[in-house]
Protein backbone atom coordinates (compact mmCIF):
# COMPACT_ATOMS: atom_id res chain seq x y z
CA UNK A 1 0.00 0.00 0.00
CA UNK A 2 2.85 2.36 0.79
CA UNK A 3 4.31 1.82 -2.70
CA UNK A 4 1.03 2.85 -4.35
CA UNK A 5 0.86 5.97 -2.21
CA UNK A 6 4.48 6.80 -2.96
CA UNK A 7 3.97 6.30 -6.71
CA UNK A 8 0.86 8.51 -6.68
CA UNK A 9 2.80 11.19 -4.78
CA UNK A 10 5.69 11.24 -7.29
CA UNK A 11 3.30 11.09 -10.24
CA UNK A 12 1.54 14.20 -8.90
CA UNK A 13 4.84 16.06 -8.48
CA UNK A 14 6.50 14.97 -11.72
CA UNK A 15 3.93 13.74 -14.26
CA UNK A 16 6.49 13.66 -17.12
CA UNK A 17 9.02 11.53 -15.26
CA UNK A 18 6.76 8.71 -14.07
CA UNK A 19 5.90 6.13 -16.70
CA UNK A 20 2.43 6.59 -18.12
CA UNK A 21 -0.02 3.83 -18.78
CA UNK A 22 -0.30 2.99 -22.44
CA UNK A 23 -3.70 3.25 -24.05
CA UNK A 24 -4.15 0.48 -26.60
CA UNK A 25 -6.82 2.25 -28.61
CA UNK A 26 -7.89 5.72 -27.48
CA UNK A 27 -11.57 6.50 -27.73
CA UNK A 28 -12.96 9.60 -29.40
CA UNK A 29 -14.98 10.42 -26.28
CA UNK A 30 -11.83 10.53 -24.12
CA UNK A 31 -9.64 13.60 -23.70
CA UNK A 32 -9.66 14.63 -27.34
CA UNK A 33 -12.57 16.07 -29.28
CA UNK A 34 -13.49 14.25 -32.50
CA UNK A 35 -12.26 17.16 -34.65
CA UNK A 36 -8.89 17.13 -32.86
CA UNK A 37 -8.65 13.36 -33.16
CA UNK A 38 -9.25 13.46 -36.92
CA UNK A 39 -6.70 16.29 -37.34
CA UNK A 40 -4.13 14.05 -35.62
CA UNK A 41 -4.68 11.33 -38.19
CA UNK A 42 -7.44 9.37 -36.48
CA UNK A 43 -7.56 7.08 -33.46
CA UNK A 44 -5.38 4.49 -35.18
CA UNK A 45 -2.52 7.02 -35.36
CA UNK A 46 -2.42 7.56 -31.56
CA UNK A 47 -0.04 5.53 -29.41
CA UNK A 48 -0.63 7.34 -26.11
CA UNK A 49 -2.35 10.42 -24.78
CA UNK A 50 -1.74 12.10 -21.46
CA UNK A 51 -3.03 15.25 -19.81
CA UNK A 52 0.13 17.12 -18.75
CA UNK A 53 -1.50 20.29 -17.41
CA UNK A 54 -4.87 21.99 -17.52
CA UNK A 55 -4.01 23.55 -20.86
CA UNK A 56 -1.72 20.91 -22.37
CA UNK A 57 -2.20 17.38 -23.67
CA UNK A 58 0.70 15.24 -24.84
CA UNK A 59 0.06 12.62 -27.50
CA UNK A 60 2.46 10.19 -29.11
CA UNK A 61 1.69 9.33 -32.71
CA UNK A 62 2.47 6.40 -34.97
CA UNK A 63 3.08 8.75 -37.92
CA UNK A 64 3.57 12.46 -37.10
CA UNK A 65 3.37 13.37 -40.80
CA UNK A 66 -0.43 12.88 -40.64
CA UNK A 67 -0.90 15.89 -38.33
CA UNK A 68 -2.92 18.70 -39.91
CA UNK A 69 -1.95 21.82 -37.92
CA UNK A 70 -4.47 24.04 -39.73
CA UNK A 71 -7.30 21.67 -38.80
CA UNK A 72 -6.07 21.61 -35.19
CA UNK A 73 -6.20 25.41 -35.02
CA UNK A 74 -9.71 25.32 -36.50
CA UNK A 75 -10.69 22.76 -33.83
CA UNK A 76 -9.66 25.16 -31.07
CA UNK A 77 -6.05 24.18 -30.34
CA UNK A 78 -4.09 27.37 -29.58
CA UNK A 79 -0.63 25.99 -30.40
CA UNK A 80 0.99 22.75 -31.51
CA UNK A 81 4.48 21.69 -30.45
CA UNK A 82 5.89 18.81 -32.50
CA UNK A 83 8.78 17.07 -30.73
CA UNK A 84 11.09 14.21 -31.68
CA UNK A 85 9.82 10.64 -31.57
CA UNK A 86 6.30 11.43 -32.73
CA UNK A 87 5.41 13.36 -29.57
CA UNK A 88 3.04 16.29 -30.03
CA UNK A 89 1.94 18.75 -27.33
CA UNK A 90 -1.48 20.31 -27.88
CA UNK A 91 -1.88 23.63 -26.07
CA UNK A 92 -5.47 24.63 -25.48
CA UNK A 93 -5.15 27.64 -23.19
CA UNK A 94 -3.59 31.07 -23.39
Amino acid sequence: MFEKLQQAFWKALTPDLVAETLVAEPKADGMLAPAVLSALGGAANLKTQQRVALTRTRVQLQDPALVDEAALKTAGITAVMVLAGGVVHLITGL
